[in-house]
């Protein structure tokens, strides 16, 4: 039950901004911003769409497999993952690069501002996805421009079924593209502001955008999620949390659920609700990979918050 993940490896140095962005950007004035945000708290953290959804997965117990490309500085996260037991095989070295890297400043409302340094990532459309075996499905988040391209063609000349997870990546492409890749994708899985981009993009309402695919999933924070599947219209409920630590990660986490549900035959109900799960508990913790349940507690937790298990 194979699940590939393309998308990026990346370190990212969180900032935590003890105000409100709102409150330092004047609408009026936002052709010539000059701000600095005060961040008394940083560290720098494993992370990209690719390792998070990975880590994520692998603490359901599947087998997610890493398509991604890393620079010169690496080492410490391949260990990392290799320590996990998280296989690296499809992962291409770039010597003349440095590892994808963002810049994350959140403030307190949970609204972040990235800047993001693409390096390695640049490559990615080195990556085969004929390379990587036989796959049950696969995910193409966001990762570099060209790689995204080619791994969705890939996965259609496989015969694959794939998520189509534009995320930050959802800017790089016209309206022409983003309509090709809907057209090639099983599934589509955006945030709540990616939808509105992505209809605004290609010209086409959600539920049009939900007639040529599987399943459409609209994630929306604190309000949960929206699958648009089967003619239908599923509202997932959020998983209540004690604390909201940081958001960083909480959509690869949410994706996880996603690949493990499918991977497993699970019903769309239930793979949204386990991925919501998923959030709730990364939003507990810093970073996108410092969360460490067990199988069992995520059984158990899910079964408080849903009243079964999955």
């Amino acid at each position: 039950m194979t699940s590939l993940i393309c998308g990026s490896l990346a370190y990212d140095t969180i900032m935590s901004f003890e105000g409100r962005f709102a409150e330092a950007l004047l609408a009026d004035q936002l052709h010539k911003i000059n701000v600095a945000f005060l961040v008394p708290a940083m560290r720098r953290e494993f992370g990209g769409c690719a390792g998070n959804i990975a880590y994520n997965l692998h603490l359901l117990g599947g087998d997610p497999l890493i398509m991604a490309t890393v620079g010169q500085d690496s080492t410490p996260y391949l260990e990392r993952l290799a320590l996990q037991g998280i296989t690296t095989r499809c992962v291409r070295g770039i010597d003349e690069a440095w590892t994808a890297q963002a810049f994350i400043t959140t403030d307190a409302d949970s609204n972040q501002i990235t800047a993001f340094h693409p390096g390695a990532m640049t490559f990615s459309h080195l990556n085969k996805v004929a390379d990587a075996g036989p796959l049950n499905i696969a995910i193409v988040a966001p990762d570099g421009r060209d790689g995204m391209l080619q791994h969705a063609r890939d996965c259609v000349a496989l015969n694959v079924p794939f998520i189509f997870d534009p995320g930050q990546g959802l800017p790089m492409f016209s309206g022409a593209e983003l309509r090709d890749f809907i057209a090639l994708a099983t599934y589509v899985a955006v945030n709540d502001y990616e939808a509105e981009l992505l209809t605004e993009r290609t010209g086409l309402s959600l539920a049009q955008i939900a007639t040529q695919v599987d399943a459409l999933v609209v994630t929306r924070g604190e309000n949960g999620a929206e699958i648009y599947v089967g003619g239908e219209l599923l509202s997932i409920p959020p998983v209540p949390v004690e604390a909201v630590i940081d958001p960083t990660g909480c959509g690869d986490a949410f994706r996880a659920g996603l690949l493990y549900g499918l991977s497993n035959g699970l019903d769309w109900p239930t793979i949204g609700r386990l991925s919501s799960l998923m959030g709730s508990i990364k939003i507990g913790h810093q970073g996108g990979q410092n969360h460490a349940p067990t199988r069992t507690e995520i059984e158990e937790r899910f079964e408080a918050a849903f009243g079964y298990r999955f």
